[in-house]
Protein backbone atom coordinates (compact mmCIF):
# COMPACT_ATOMS: atom_id res chain seq x y z
CA UNK A 1 0.00 0.00 0.00
CA UNK A 2 2.69 2.32 0.76
CA UNK A 3 4.61 1.61 -2.20
CA UNK A 4 1.61 2.37 -4.73
CA UNK A 5 0.39 5.75 -2.51
CA UNK A 6 4.75 6.74 -2.89
CA UNK A 7 4.26 5.93 -6.60
CA UNK A 8 0.64 7.73 -7.14
CA UNK A 9 2.19 10.77 -5.41
CA UNK A 10 5.80 10.48 -7.47
CA UNK A 11 4.01 10.28 -10.42
CA UNK A 12 1.78 13.36 -10.21
CA UNK A 13 4.41 15.58 -8.73
CA UNK A 14 6.14 14.41 -12.02
CA UNK A 15 3.10 15.09 -14.12
CA UNK A 16 2.87 18.38 -12.35
CA UNK A 17 6.23 19.34 -13.49
CA UNK A 18 6.39 18.37 -16.40
CA UNK A 19 2.79 20.54 -17.14
CA UNK A 20 4.53 23.23 -15.14
CA UNK A 21 7.73 23.53 -17.17
CA UNK A 22 5.36 23.18 -20.80
CA UNK A 23 3.25 26.20 -19.97
CA UNK A 24 6.53 28.23 -19.07
CA UNK A 25 7.73 27.78 -21.77
CA UNK A 26 4.86 28.74 -23.79
CA UNK A 27 4.56 31.60 -21.71
CA UNK A 28 5.87 35.41 -23.29
CA UNK A 29 6.48 38.14 -22.35
CA UNK A 30 5.69 41.55 -24.00
CA UNK A 31 7.27 42.32 -27.29
CA UNK A 32 9.75 44.10 -27.57
CA UNK A 33 10.98 45.99 -30.76
CA UNK A 34 8.11 43.65 -32.46
CA UNK A 35 10.40 40.71 -31.27
CA UNK A 36 9.14 38.28 -29.07
CA UNK A 37 10.80 38.03 -25.48
CA UNK A 38 10.40 34.82 -23.50
CA UNK A 39 11.18 34.10 -19.48
CA UNK A 40 12.55 31.13 -20.10
CA UNK A 41 15.58 32.74 -21.61
CA UNK A 42 18.50 34.99 -20.33
CA UNK A 43 18.39 38.64 -20.65
CA UNK A 44 20.91 38.45 -22.60
CA UNK A 45 19.44 35.44 -25.00
CA UNK A 46 16.47 37.69 -25.03
CA UNK A 47 18.19 41.02 -25.83
CA UNK A 48 19.94 39.78 -28.53
CA UNK A 49 17.00 39.03 -30.82
CA UNK A 50 15.60 42.61 -29.61
CA UNK A 51 16.15 45.05 -33.33
CA UNK A 52 15.90 48.47 -30.92
CA UNK A 53 18.21 46.66 -28.50
CA UNK A 54 21.67 46.29 -31.39
CA UNK A 55 23.77 48.90 -29.88
CA UNK A 56 22.66 48.05 -25.85
CA UNK A 57 23.76 44.18 -27.23
CA UNK A 58 27.36 45.32 -29.04
CA UNK A 59 28.25 47.34 -26.01
CA UNK A 60 27.41 44.38 -23.66
CA UNK A 61 29.51 42.25 -25.66
CA UNK A 62 32.70 45.54 -26.00
CA UNK A 63 32.47 45.33 -22.13
CA UNK A 64 33.16 41.49 -22.03
CA UNK A 65 29.74 41.32 -19.76
CA UNK A 66 28.01 38.80 -22.02
CA UNK A 67 28.32 35.96 -19.23
CA UNK A 68 27.61 38.15 -16.33
CA UNK A 69 24.38 38.73 -17.87
CA UNK A 70 23.48 35.59 -18.52
CA UNK A 71 24.44 33.99 -15.39
CA UNK A 72 21.89 32.85 -12.75
CA UNK A 73 21.30 36.42 -11.76
CA UNK A 74 18.46 37.56 -10.88
CA UNK A 75 19.16 41.19 -12.44
CA UNK A 76 17.12 43.83 -12.91
CA UNK A 77 18.54 45.65 -16.55
CA UNK A 78 17.17 49.25 -17.18
CA UNK A 79 17.93 48.49 -20.91
CA UNK A 80 18.40 51.60 -23.26
CA UNK A 81 17.08 51.47 -26.62
CA UNK A 82 19.00 52.43 -30.07
CA UNK A 83 17.27 55.63 -30.03
CA UNK A 84 18.55 56.04 -26.33
CA UNK A 85 22.23 55.59 -27.31
CA UNK A 86 21.27 57.98 -30.44
CA UNK A 87 20.94 61.29 -28.22
CA UNK A 88 24.38 60.78 -26.87
CA UNK A 89 27.22 63.11 -28.34
CA UNK A 90 28.04 62.38 -31.75
CA UNK A 91 30.86 59.81 -31.44
CA UNK A 92 29.96 58.77 -27.88
CA UNK A 93 29.20 54.72 -28.51
CA UNK A 94 31.92 54.23 -31.04
CA UNK A 95 34.33 56.01 -28.59
CA UNK A 96 33.16 54.25 -25.63
CA UNK A 97 33.67 50.62 -27.25
CA UNK A 98 37.23 51.23 -27.89
CA UNK A 99 38.90 48.38 -26.18
CA UNK A 100 41.00 51.29 -24.40
CA UNK A 101 37.13 52.52 -22.74
CA UNK A 102 36.30 49.44 -22.02
CA UNK A 103 36.34 50.28 -17.71
CA UNK A 104 34.32 53.80 -18.35
CA UNK A 105 31.51 50.98 -20.85
CA UNK A 106 31.34 49.01 -18.29
CA UNK A 107 30.61 51.49 -15.65
CA UNK A 108 27.82 53.38 -17.76
CA UNK A 109 26.16 49.32 -18.27
CA UNK A 110 26.35 48.13 -14.86
CA UNK A 111 24.95 51.53 -13.57
CA UNK A 112 21.91 50.38 -15.77
CA UNK A 113 21.73 47.04 -13.25
CA UNK A 114 20.12 46.40 -10.05
CA UNK A 115 20.51 43.10 -8.35
CA UNK A 116 17.43 41.05 -7.76
CA UNK A 117 14.43 41.08 -9.67
CA UNK A 118 12.96 44.09 -9.27
CA UNK A 119 9.16 44.55 -10.87
CA UNK A 120 7.18 47.98 -11.83
CA UNK A 121 4.54 46.79 -8.73
CA UNK A 122 7.78 46.66 -6.37
CA UNK A 123 9.03 50.40 -7.55
CA UNK A 124 5.76 51.30 -7.86
CA UNK A 125 5.35 50.41 -4.42
CA UNK A 126 8.75 52.17 -2.85
CA UNK A 127 7.89 55.16 -4.55
CA UNK A 128 4.59 55.09 -2.43
CA UNK A 129 6.48 54.08 0.57
CA UNK A 130 8.99 56.74 -0.01
CA UNK A 131 6.61 59.50 -0.40
CA UNK A 132 7.35 59.85 -3.72
CA UNK A 133 10.64 58.96 -4.56
CA UNK A 134 12.16 55.19 -4.74
CA UNK A 135 16.33 54.79 -4.30
CA UNK A 136 17.84 51.86 -6.06
CA UNK A 137 21.51 50.74 -5.49
CA UNK A 138 23.17 49.35 -9.10
CA UNK A 139 25.59 46.76 -9.29
CA UNK A 140 27.82 49.69 -10.45
CA UNK A 141 27.34 50.93 -6.73
CA UNK A 142 25.32 54.22 -7.80
CA UNK A 143 21.73 55.49 -6.99
CA UNK A 144 18.98 55.36 -9.42
CA UNK A 145 16.00 57.88 -8.38
CA UNK A 146 12.17 56.29 -9.33
CA UNK A 147 9.68 59.08 -9.10
CA UNK A 148 5.98 58.78 -11.28
CA UNK A 149 5.16 61.42 -13.75
CA UNK A 150 2.04 61.33 -15.50
CA UNK A 151 1.47 57.55 -14.39
CA UNK A 152 5.19 56.81 -15.66
CA UNK A 153 7.88 55.83 -13.91
CA UNK A 154 11.49 57.73 -14.40
CA UNK A 155 14.67 57.20 -13.59
CA UNK A 156 17.05 59.99 -12.47
CA UNK A 157 20.30 59.02 -12.85
CA UNK A 158 23.49 60.88 -10.54
CA UNK A 159 24.06 63.79 -13.08
CA UNK A 160 20.28 64.66 -13.18
CA UNK A 161 19.48 62.29 -16.24
CA UNK A 162 16.21 61.09 -16.76
CA UNK A 163 14.90 57.89 -18.50
CA UNK A 164 11.06 57.01 -18.79
CA UNK A 165 10.47 53.52 -18.74
CA UNK A 166 8.85 52.86 -22.37
CA UNK A 167 8.12 48.63 -21.56
CA UNK A 168 8.25 47.29 -17.78
CA UNK A 169 8.01 43.80 -16.69
CA UNK A 170 10.23 41.76 -19.78
CA UNK A 171 10.73 38.70 -17.28
CA UNK A 172 13.88 36.58 -17.69
CA UNK A 173 15.07 33.14 -16.85
CA UNK A 174 17.97 35.28 -14.71
CA UNK A 175 15.47 38.49 -13.85
CA UNK A 176 13.43 41.19 -15.66
CA UNK A 177 14.01 44.17 -18.20
CA UNK A 178 12.31 47.45 -18.29
CA UNK A 179 13.06 49.35 -21.59
CA UNK A 180 13.93 52.75 -20.98
CA UNK A 181 14.22 55.59 -23.38
CA UNK A 182 17.41 57.48 -22.31
CA UNK A 183 21.05 56.15 -21.53
CA UNK A 184 21.14 56.78 -17.80
CA UNK A 185 24.97 58.08 -15.96
CA UNK A 186 26.77 57.23 -12.81
CA UNK A 187 28.43 60.17 -11.60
Amino acid sequence: MKKTLLATVTAAVLAISSASTIIAADMKDPKVGGADMYPTKTSVENAVNSPIHTTLVAAVKAAGLVDTLNSPGPFTVFAPTNDAFAKLPAGTVETLVKPENKATLTKILTYHVVAGRVSSKDIRDGIKAGSGKYELTTVEGGKLIATLKDGKIVLTDEKGGMATITTANVYQSNGVIDVIDTVLMPS
